[in-house]
Formats: structure tokens, C-alpha cells, sequence
């Protein structure tokens, strides 16, 4: 088998509520999609999307799968996709970095290898230890009210862990964190999520001021050291996310006992091939994780989905439905979200389809 077309899909996601809002004063209404759709000479297709949290999240933009595709895509055309481990390799080589624009073309060729064996990507990560991952919700940044009514929605739908949204002027988000976390019922988990945008000075000062509080304090500040610094003195667990990059953070981060959870995001890592090799150290050293990504629609939800799915229930701290933050699709089929929990496909590869009508024409082509 050989890959004989590569296309890059370009789209607007607009998210249901409006405007998002995410630490450090970060907004934005729309996020772009880049889909990566990869042809074979078996009739096979696979697809992987990149979606940042915004056009400056994590230093990630949308442009990065378009310009790191002229760098690889002619390589690649020719070679087998179903070797995932070399293609994995070939790409590390041309390009050094830039996981998040890597990572929709190794989705790609996991999807593909996924439909060449007839089995959904779930069995090739390791089978189904969790049928139907618990899901969080995201409390954005509004005023205290509807937040609670938000929460209250989500309660009905089936939700008991939320992730608050802070990292705003810090002395404001003592009082939300004060406000919000008392709400939760019983069995209810709450995360504060700061997205890197305390300092550390003010963020030990937001960690004293709520320690009677019972919530998972979120990568407050920007660097894994400064998130340490936070760490000596805070008393909530420490959920790490935006820093955790790759396999050297995930080791230092059991070498420190750095986290109670680590937030693997697959693009931020690199890819499914990377990501699946984190996740394994991480739960094989006891540190629970989180099965998401920096955005996305159903292409990115089924990656996350089944990546969900293959990992151990007692180590899956929560995953997110991504396609149902936006008003429109990259793919038709994919997971399903019900009661809460997200449930991958058993239908073989990710169990998606790229929507073509939402994608539009391919903002680039490449063929052998």
C-alpha cells in the first residue's frame, strides 16, 4: 500500500456559546481547523485534524499543518502508511518540533492502518479498558450566575466534573474559585484551570487564599519550573497540561512526583504514536491522565475518543466531547456522547469520515 494524495482542509469553528475564554485575558469566538486528509492506491483514506485553543494557544498557530506540509507531504507520498513507526520517523527527521502540526498526519496513517486491519483504533492502542469515558465540561469566564446556570445544564446532562475557568486578574478568581467550588454535590469534581496565566508570586497567593477548598489547582503558571515553585506550597493536587510536551517533561514530572494528573493533549504531543508512549510511562509510574486535545471537531473527538477507550479506568482522569463546543463539523460519523461519557466507535480506523461540504476546497494538494 502507498499513499498517493495528500490534501490540507482549512475551516472555521465557531464556538456554541459565543465568545471562549481562557487565562491570561485570551478570547476568541472562532478556531480554525486544519484537516489532513491522506489517499491510498488500496482505496483507503485516513484523516487527522490540528485545532489550537485560538491563533496564539501554546505558540501553535493553524499555519503550521500548511507550511510543515510542503516540508514533508512530497516525502511521504509513496510510502506506506500503515508503517506508522516509519513514518513517524521519516517526519521527525525533515522537521525537528512542531508536534501540533505533525500530529493530523500520523492520525492520518493510524486511521488507515486501523481500516487495513478491520479494527477500530482502540484495539490497535491496546483494546477497550474504558467503555465510555468520563467526560468533563468547561465553566468559561462570565459573570458568577451563569456560570452556575451552565454548570447546572451540564449536571442534567450528565457531567460531575467541571473545569472552571481562570487565570484572569488573580484576586477576581480567588473569589470565582470561592463562588463555584462549594457548588459541587457530592461526587462532583472541579479543576481551575489557569492556562498559564498567573504569575508565580500570585498564584502561591491564590493557592493559600482557597486551601480549604476541595479542587485540582491546573498548570497555573507557564513553565513546568515555575508550576513547581506553585507546587511547594500549594495544598490542592496539581494538574500539569500545557507544558507537558513530550516524553522528557512526562519523566521529570515522576522523577519530581511534579503532578497528581498530567492532561495529555495528542496534538500538543506530537501525534497518536507519541502521545500512546506518554501516556503508557505516565500510567505505568501511577500518574493518572487526561484524554484530550487543544481543540478540534469530530476528527480530533475520535482521536481523543479512542484514545480514551484504551486507557485503564482507574488512571483516566476525565476526557471532553470538542465536537459539541462548535457549530459546525470536520467529519461525519465519530464518537458519540451520551450521559456524560464519551464513547468511541467500534467501526475500524477512527470510525470518521472527513465532511468535505464543511471542509471546502483544500487549501493545499499534493500528489504522486
Amino acid at each position: 500500500m502507498k499513499i498517493t494524495r495528500i490534501r490540507i482542509y482549512q475551516t472555521g469553528l465557531p464556538y456554541v456559546g459565543g465568545t471562549y475564554c481562557w487565562g491570561g485575558g485570551n478570547a476568541f469566538d472562532t478556531a480554525t481547523a486544519s484537516v489532513v486528509v491522506i489517499d491510498t492506491d488500496a482505496g483507503l483514506q485516513g484523516c487527522g485534524e490540528f485545532t489550537p485553543c485560538g491563533e496564539n494557544y501554546m505558540v501553535a498557530h493553524s499555519e503550521g499543518v500548511v507550511a510543515i506540509a510542503r516540508l514533508i507531504a512530497p516525502a511521504l507520498l509513496g510510502e506506506d502508511p500503515r508503517q506508522v513507526g516509519r513514518i513517524e520517523q521519516l517526519i521527525d527527521t525533515l522537521v525537528q518540533g512542531h508536534g501540533y502540526a505533525k500530529s493530523p498526519f500520523d492520525v492520518a496513517c493510524w486511521d488507515i492502518l486501523g481500516q487495513a486491519c478491520n479494527q477500530p483504533l482502540w484495539m490497535l492502542l491496546g483494546g477497550k479498558l474504558t467503555d465510555g469515558a468520563p467526560m468533563y465540561r468547561v465553566a468559561p469566564q462570565r459573570e458568577t450566575a451563569q456560570t452556575i446556570k451552565e454548570m447546572n445544564l451540564y449536571r442534567d446532562q450528565g457531567y460531575n466534573q467541571f473545569q472552571i475557568k481562570v487565570g484572569g486578574d488573580w484576586s477576581s478568581d480567588i473569589e470565582r474559585i470561592r463562588d463555584i467550588v462549594p457548588l459541587l454535590e457530592p461526587g462532583e469534581k472541579a479543576m481551575a484551570d489557569v492556562n498559564q496565566g498567573w504569575r508565580v508570586d500570585n498564584a502561591i497567593r491564590v493557592a493559600r487564599a482557597t486551601k480549604s477548598l476541595d479542587f485540582i489547582l491546573e498548570q497555573p503558571c507557564r513553565t513546568y519550573e515555575e508550576c513547581q515553585q506553585v507546587r511547594r506550597v500549594a495544598e490542592q493536587p496539581m494538574k500539569l497540561d500545557e507544558c507537558l510536551t513530550g516524553m522528557h517533561v512526562a519523566q521529570r514530572i515522576v522523577a519530581d512526583r511534579g503532578a497528581e494528573v498530567c492532561c495529555l493533549k495528542i496534538s500538543n504531543l506530537g501525534g497518536i504514536s507519541k502521545a500512546r508512549r506518554v501516556r503508557d510511562y505516565l500510567i505505568e509510574n501511577r500518574v493518572p491522565v487526561v484524554s484530550e486535545d487543544t481543540w478540534g471537531g469530530e476528527i480530533t473527538t475520535s482521536a481523543v475518543a479512542h484514545f480514551a477507550a484504551s486507557t485503564p479506568p482507574d488512571y483516566l482522569q476525565n476526557t471532553t466531547d470538542l465536537m459539541n463546543y462548535n457549530t459546525r463539523s470536520t467529519g461525519i460519523g465519530g464518537p458519540v456522547a451520551r450521559k456524560g461519557k464519551l464513547y468511541a466507535t467500534d467501526t475500524p480506523g477512527l470510525g470518521v469520515r472527513p465532511d468535505f461540504t464543511s471542509l471546502g476546497t483544500p487549501v493545499a494538494e499534493y500528489a504522486a
